[in-house]
């Protein structure tokens, strides 16, 4: 299967279908295709002579699909009703999405392809859009309460949507139809994240529960107990493997994809854990908590790398940049701020908005940010 970011192999082992990712985060499109699978080849025996014209092809639509995408536009949503399609370059307002009667809560692209938009409101209705022309071509009626989440599967065939209902649901993009509601939760379901492969996805609820759910079916796979506190944040690593879940009883917790056992518990924050992330490789994770600090992880060994100490209020937001190398911070201090993976050191302070910093995101290449925040701007950092 193909993503922005490398190749998933899919393959069976002892009757079981399994993936194993290969990371293309280096790929260009002045990338030599067949040097690029002779390299991969020789750390890679799933790879065989006959299979390497396949992969090769798979590198070359990946091209492709880089010179393609518009990496020059972002989206915001507002307590306005609306949404927002900004031009990253000049930071222009290019469409204004409205219809929506609430708060646009979610909002996400459908990337990589980055041609739908989907919108989460409070008036308890997702809508799809086009991107490139702001029109609606659906409006996703069924939820019972306000859409807090939601996301596109990698595929750009469904989308996922996450309420106040305690339910979530699967929408079909090109019909518009309702394919699944997702029930089990007994509160909020506040996160929500397919895999790479968009066989799964995990849901997280102000329940203190975790669920694993099969697509195709929509059944329950797994259901995570463990937590004392609710969900804030759920993702799944790049090789669909390992979940890692944040919550509000100060901790995370790293759990097996397959057999929902919970592998590790990440401790350290002395208040609420309000995001967790991967990098892209999967490799690293990074927290966000309402004491003020972040901190970077080893995904494997469970080790705390790095304190990322320095704002003065509470950190909601987290991300890692492209590459890996850079942790962004958003907080209530009205800061946005740059540290360096390795050494924990803070690079740069984004300074200039004057209320909260409740949003920050990197570009596709990882030399833009943009922030939003409760002043009703975004701004965008170069």
């Amino acid at each position: 299967m193909l993503l922005l970011s490398g190749i998933i192999l899919e393959y069976k082992k002892g009757g079981l279908l399994r993936t194993k990712s290969i990371d293309l985060l280096d790929l260009t499109p002045e990338t030599n295709p067949e040097e690029l699978v002779a390299e991969i080849r020789q750390s890679e025996p799933l790879i065989t002579e006959s299979r390497a014209d396949q992969v090769k092809h798979l590198i070359i639509r990946l091209q492709q699909k880089q010179g393609q995408q518009d990496h020059h536009r972002f989206i915001t949503g507002s307590y306005d009703r609306t949404c927002r399609v900004w031009d990253t370059a000049s930071g222009t307002e290019l469409h204004t999405l409205e219809g929506h009667r609430n708060v646009v809560y979610a909002i996400a692209f459908n990337n990589p392809y980055g041609d739908k938009i989907a919108t989460g409101s409070f008036d308890k209705t997702c809508k799809l859009w086009c991107a490139d022309s702001g029109k609606c071509f659906y409006t996703f009626r069924g939820h019972m309460a306000e859409i807090v989440c939601l996301a596109f599967n990698p595929q750009s065939t469904l989308v996922a949507t996450g309420s106040m209902d305690a339910t979530a649901k699967l929408w079909d993009v090109e019909t518009g139809e309702e394919v699944a509601t997702l029930t089990g939760h007994t509160a909020e379901v506040l996160s929500l994240c397919f895999n790479t492969v968009g066989s799964q996805l995990v849901t997280g609820s102000f329940d203190h529960t975790v669920v694993i759910w099969d697509v195709a079916s929509g059944r329950r796979v797994h259901t995570l107990i463990g937590h004392r506190g609710e969900i804030s944040n759920v993702q799944f690593n790049w090789d669909c493997s390992l979940i890692v879940t944040g919550s509000m009883d100060k901790t995370c917790k790293l759990w097996e994809a397959v057999s929902g056992k919970c592998v590790a518990t990440l401790v350290g924050h002395k208040e609420e854990v309000l995001d967790v992330c991967f990098d892209l490789s999967g490799q690293f994770i990074a927290t966000a908590s309402a004491d003020g600090t972040a901190r970077v992880f080893n995904a494997t060994t469970h080790e705390c790398l790095v304190t990322l100490e320095g704002h003065d209020g509470e950190i909601s937001k987290v991300c890692f940049s492209p590459q890996g190398s850079r942790v962004l911070t958003a907080s209530s201090d009205k800061t946005a701020r740059l540290w360096d993976v390795q050494s924990g050191v803070c690079l740069q302070v984004l300074e200039g908005h004057t209320d909260e910093i409740f949003s920050c995101v990197f570009n596709y290449e990882g030399d833009t940010i943009i922030t939003g925040s409760k002043d009703n701007t975004c701004r965008i950092w170069y």
